[in-house]
């Protein structure tokens, strides 16, 4: 396994850098992690009067800060570590190196700020997250997980998206311990009532009998399920099935994640759409809003 890992002097990297070094059962097999910092420019007439030796230098100290602590904790636990420094924006060149990075997976440390004017994860994170197609892991505010063995809950909606989130965790297992213990969750709306648009709320029966309604949500449930039972099974692992029912299904999903201690959620992604405040899509935001889960994002091309 590649891993690319951006990380900085704060303490969000540095547990970063922990978790992936708690990772004793991938760590068995050659895994490679590159790391890479972000330098800020320095001011051009700042850069002339000192000179582009001394420029250069300064780059060097300040993300070694970063870097060579980070390398001797990772090389210490058994991965393959390489690092590298840039020189730019986050937005143009540290989004460059990894839209074009060979990583199977991201791992990167977050504030986690709960609020659109932090873009949920953090500027960073986020700027991230736009730029890739790859799957994401974001460590969020939440303790980090450092066992071996994860408590892994895979959120799903029927879609692609959430198959591929399944996949992941089936083909990268070593990555979630030895013995991971993973749940698949889904949740259903109540058909038995519903809530009116313009209506403060206001919720009305549907009519449906309590009969068709379980029905409907067993097969629902089965239908979102089966798939990823199959793929789960082929890899050796058996998971528990979370039921879930709400109108919000973000909310619900954030909520048991925070009640069941969950260690990581992984999500599908579709990207973002018309605004990058909503890059996750909307339940990933919900989710990203209510709780401080670890979150893996996984999205496909």
């Amino acid at each position: 396994m590649r891993i690319l890992m951006p990380v900085d002097v704060s303490q969000y990297s540095k547990d970063a850098v922990a978790f992936v070094a708690s990772r004793a059962t991938l760590l068995k097999h050659p895994t490679e992690v590159e790391l890479v910092n972000l330098q800020y420019r320095v001011p051009v007439r700042a850069a002339r009067a000192l000179g582009k030796e001394m420029v250069q230098t300064y780059y060097a100290a300040e993300a070694a800060k970063a870097l060579k602590a980070a390398t001797d904790a990772l090389k210490r636990a058994g991965a393959l570590t390489t690092a590298q420094f840039a020189v730019g924006t986050v937005a143009d060149d540290l989004a460059s190196i990894v839209a074009n990075d060979r990583a199977d997976l991201i791992v990167m440390g977050s504030h986690g700020d709960t609020g659109l004017k932090k873009l949920l994860l953090g500027s960073v994170a986020s700027t991230v997250a736009v730029a890739c197609t790859k799957p994401l892991l974001i460590l969020r505010g939440a303790p980090i997980p450092k066992k071996d063995s994860l408590k892994v809950g895979i959120a799903l909606d029927g879609s692609p998206y959430g198959l591929a989130a399944v996949r992941f965790v089936a083909e990268q297992r070593d990555l979630f311990g030895a013995a991971p213990s993973v749940c698949l969750i889904h949740v259903v709306p109540d058909l038995k009532k519903i809530t009116l648009p313009g209506w403060f709320g206001r919720e009305v029966p549907t009519g449906i009998k309590p009969g068709q309604v379980e029905a409907m949500q067993k097969a629902a449930f089965e239908n979102v399920f089966g798939p990823a039972r199959v793929l789960l099974a082929r890899a050796g692992i058996t998971a528990t099935e979370v039921r879930l029912v709400g109108q919000v299904p973000g909310d619900a999903i954030a909520s048991h994640a925070t009640k069941s201690k969950l260690d990581l959620l992984a999500m599908g992604s579709l990207g973002f759409g018309a605004s990058r405040h909503t890059f996750l899509g909307s339940v990933a935001t919900r989710v990203a809003l209510k709780c401080q889960t670890a979150l893996l994002l996984v999205r496909e091309k």
